[in-house]
């Protein structure tokens, strides 16, 4: 089932009553920027009728001239969402068993996005559960392949577009405490160590693993 406006969605889910849809053009701005403004926003999966939702509390930032993007080598069928505008879905395979998301950022041309590594559930928690098939909640969306796994994002939604009945990006007037928003080294990579381009919410017990390095 899809959904041409968030009233239907929150129809179905309440609790995302009082958000608004965040505008496809809030991803077109510089990445690292958009990485650090988009930390407690909910992502929100509309999926078989349903809503699955969760507040963003950790992601991190990809660009064409960053090492460790897939798109540092140019673009290829597999990466070329990235080089699309900013507002784009691109969610990649890896190690043979696991999706990740993406949200691309800037502009169209420049590839750049942000890996979406963890969200603190909301809505649809029972579901959730049965796609994880687990019931300790904090295991639910602590790292990207789970937070996939959790919200039924697989590879048919790369190249799709925010907000167009199936993935929506939210906000509902939540302030994080800026003293709460880290940064440090990104996870799993072997380039572009250097590179403090990890940004989360400090004490989150959603964040994923990983030392924070300061």
């Amino acid at each position: 089932m899809r959904f041409t406006s968030f009233e239907k969605l929150s129809i179905l889910c309440p609790d995302l009553s009082n958000a608004d849809v965040l505008k496809r053009e809030f991803f077109q701005r510089p990445t690292l920027q958009v990485a650090y403004d988009v930390l407690g926003k909910i992502l929100a999966r509309v999926f078989d009728g349903k809503v699955i939702a969760g507040r963003i509390v950790e992601v991190e930032a990809y660009r064409g001239d960053d090492p460790a993007s897939h798109a540092y080598r140019g673009k290829t069928k597999r990466n070329s969402p990235m080089f699309d505008e900013g507002g784009t879905i691109y969610v990649y395979f890896t190690y043979g068993m696991h999706y990740c998301f993406n949200i691309v950022t800037e502009s169209a041309g420049f590839p750049a996005a942000l890996l979406i590594r963890a969200v603190e559930p909301l809505c649809g928690v029972d579901i959730m559960k049965k796609n994880r098939k687990t019931t300790e909640i904090c295991n639910l969306t602590n790292g990207p392949a789970k937070l996939c796994q959790a919200l039924k994002i697989e590879r048919q939604l790369s190249g799709k577009k925010l907000n167009d009945g199936q993935l929506y990006v939210l906000d509902d007037g939540f302030e994080v405490d800026k003293k709460l928003v880290q940064r440090s080294r990104r996870i799993g990579i072997r380039v572009g160590t250097d590179l403090l381009w990890r940004f989360y919410l400090k004490g989150n017990k959603f964040v994923s693993k990983g030392q924070p390095i300061k």
